[in-house]
């Protein structure tokens, strides 16, 4: 693993909603692991830690992919060299899913990486954000912010993500599906 990129959406009305749990994630990656400052370039941020890179794509979250040449290129990956971090409605707010690959599952983030990259094999890891609730359309509540409570308990889940990604980097993903993806963070 060289490169771990989480997605979300550039500027400051955008960066504690639900849609950000992968910049937010980074954020508290670069700090745990003390990072070094975040480092501006055209179609991403970064923050180098050791050998692992944590990037943030500038773009907005529906053209994520369009950052992924220059990814690539830049820190001298490979598409399995990467794990991409992002937010799913599908899980509950407490747990993660970590896979090989698979579809875009309807996220729009992975849709513009699946087109870009044009191959749905890259490792990701989901962080549940859901449930949706049954009054708000989907693009109002991936866009809302996380209440106190929220941000409280999505701290924990990044702890265990941190663990996980841990795994990832010393034993595999394999192993780190195996432990993690049926794991949830209780209050």
């Amino acid at each position: 693993m060289k490169v771990v990129v989480g997605l979300g959406n550039p500027g400051s009305k955008y960066v504690f909603t639900r849609h950000n749990a992968g910049y937010l994630f980074l954020d508290y990656l670069s700090e745990r692991m003390k990072c070094s400052p975040w480092i501006g370039e055209r179609f991403y941020m970064y923050s180098e830690c050791g050998d692992l890179h944590l990037v943030k794509p500038s773009t907005y979250m529906n053209l994520s992919g369009s950052a992924f040449p220059y990814i690539l290129r830049d820190f001298s990956a490979d598409v399995p060299d990467i794990l991409v971090v992002y937010d799913d409605v599908s899980l509950p707010l407490g747990k993660i899913r970590i896979r090989k690959g698979g579809s875009d599952g309807g996220h729009n983030g992975i849709k513009s990486i699946i087109s870009v990259l044009e191959r749905t094999d890259f490792p990701r890891m989901r962080i549940g954000i859901g449930p949706k609730p049954t009054y708000m359309d989907l693009a109002e509540y991936v866009l809302s912010e996380f209440s106190d409570e929220e941000l409280e308990k999505l701290y924990k889940v990044f702890a265990m993500a941190y663990e996980a990604l841990s795994v990832i980097i010393k034993d595999g993903i394999d192993k780190a599906m195996s432990l993690f993806n049926s794991k949830e963070v209780v209050e």
